[in-house]
């Protein structure tokens, strides 16, 4: 057995990448053998006898797996978390997020003409002073005010 470790040298250097990546062809050992240039190991990369091998491949298989189980909300027990609740999900931010579902929720009331502006401002300040958990209560909060201003102006006209 020929000792190629020159040849596997030069030809790391001469196709830019690593020596594990050098494949030579041991049919022609006695060949390589003599090549003790860059130019030879050249032109036998021309010939097919030194090759580079491809990359091997980095599957994301399982990457996309976790993903898919944290997506699920598995791996997200308290000896995952690195964070503080806060750092995890600012409170501020939940808070802006709730605001601004209420208030476009609102304005699409007030523009469709279900409130008038004096109903409208009233919940604004209501929603701006935390008294909704959700849209849903909110909704429900506007239906019985709508309904309480009915039954009085049907009082009224008694």
């Amino acid at each position: 057995m020929v000792t190629l470790r020159l040849q596997k040298r030069l030809a790391s250097s001469v196709l830019n990448c690593g020596k594990r990546r050098i494949w030579m062809d041991p049919n022609e050992t006695n060949e390589i053998s003599l090549a003790n240039s860059r130019k030879n190991v050249k032109k036998l990369v021309k010939d097919g006898f030194i090759m580079r091998k491809p990359t091997s491949i980095h599957s994301r298989a399982r990457a996309r797996l976790y993903k898919e189980a944290v997506k699920k909300g598995r791996h997200c027990g308290q000896g995952k978390r690195k964070g503080t609740a806060e750092a995890r999900m600012p409170t501020k931010l939940v808070w802006m997020r709730k605001q601004r579902v209420l208030r476009r929720f609102l304005r699409r009331y007030r523009e469709a003409k279900k409130i008038d502006s004096k109903l409208y401002h009233e919940f604004y300040l209501a929603s701006k002073g935390n008294m909704f958990k959700n849209k849903r209560v909110l909704m429900n909060s506007i239906h019985k005010a709508k309904n309480e201003a009915i039954r009085l102006k049907n009082l009224e006209e008694q």
